[in-house]
């Protein structure tokens, strides 16, 4: 028996609702401006805001979690969120922009083949690696030496340590 399109979305999402209900998970939704926001849950970095504003919600198991949100152009945000077996619990926030900062810089591409791994200077979060992987998109340093770690998903951390010179380009391959 072929059940109708609508009946099986319904089966979906009360099937995987279930599932989720059963396990003790419920969800983390974000609504942040600036969506390039890393949004770290736990300590452990999860993705852009972006990812988690429409189609996408994170997973986590029910109970009490800290939710940071990272921008190095803005102020960090943290926030305690309770989630509750098959809810979803949504965080909405502007955040407060930093003053920008003054050159000279030198400019870093990353290479990952995976787009949201995390890229991470001197132990501190500035983004994900697509934002800084194409010919137009860079992460501007001032002159230095620093450490870079790029970190996938699933996978061995990239890290090395390399000196940024005004005007210069140095990519960075975590492939």
């Amino acid at each position: 028996m072929k059940m109708p399109r609508k009946a099986v979305s319904v089966f979906c999402v009360t099937f995987f609702g279930a599932v989720a209900f059963a396990q003790g998970n419920g969800y983390i939704k974000t609504h942040i401006d600036p969506g390039r926001a890393g949004v770290f849950v736990d300590g452990k970095y999860v993705g852009p805001a972006a990812n988690f504003k429409v189609a996408r919600k994170y997973s986590v198991a029910a109970g009490e979690h800290e939710v940071k949100i990272v921008d190095p152009r803005y102020e960090e945000f943290t926030t305690k969120v309770t989630v509750t077996p098959g809810k979803t619990s949504v965080i909405a926030e502007k955040l407060k922009a930093l003053p920008p900062p003054k050159g000279p810089f030198g400019k870093i591409r990353t290479l990952s083949n995976d787009k949201f791994a995390a890229v991470y200077i001197n132990d501190k979060f500035y983004g994900h690696a697509d934002e800084f992987s194409n010919p137009s998109q860079f992460l501007l340093l001032p002159p230095g030496e620093y450490t870079i770690r790029v970190v996938p998903a699933s996978g061995s951390p990239h890290e090395e340590k390399i000196k940024v010179e005004a005007e210069k380009i140095i990519i960075v391959n975590a492939k």
